[in-house]
């Protein structure tokens, strides 16, 4: 690689690092003038436990399907290896 080549990439390294400063810490993009404002509802400790129990319950329930598939799947390859390598034996002994 040659030298100018090296001081191009450095340079054009360079100008990526100065338009990420624009974006560091912001949501609305480069333009200083949009801010971006959020008005989220508070909420109460029965309502954010209610939601953590919920989520729990979703996640289990999501982990338990998983599971299920990757059992089935696994069971799936067991058999497809079974049947194939049964296949195969009956080739390499003729």
């Amino acid at each position: 690689m040659g030298a100018s080549s090296m001081i191009l990439s450095i340079r054009n390294n360079l100008n990526l690092l100065s338009n990420r400063k624009k974006l560091k810490n912001r949501l609305g993009g480069y333009y200083s003038e949009s801010k971006q404002e959020y008005n989220l509802p508070k909420a109460s400790k029965t309502e954010l436990n209610a939601l953590a129990q919920r989520l729990q319950k979703e996640y289990k329930i999501r982990m338990t399907k998983v599971i299920i598939i990757t059992i089935l799947l696994f069971l799936g390859l067991v058999y497809a290896f079974t049947y194939s390598s049964n296949g195969i034996i009956e080739l390499l002994s003729c």
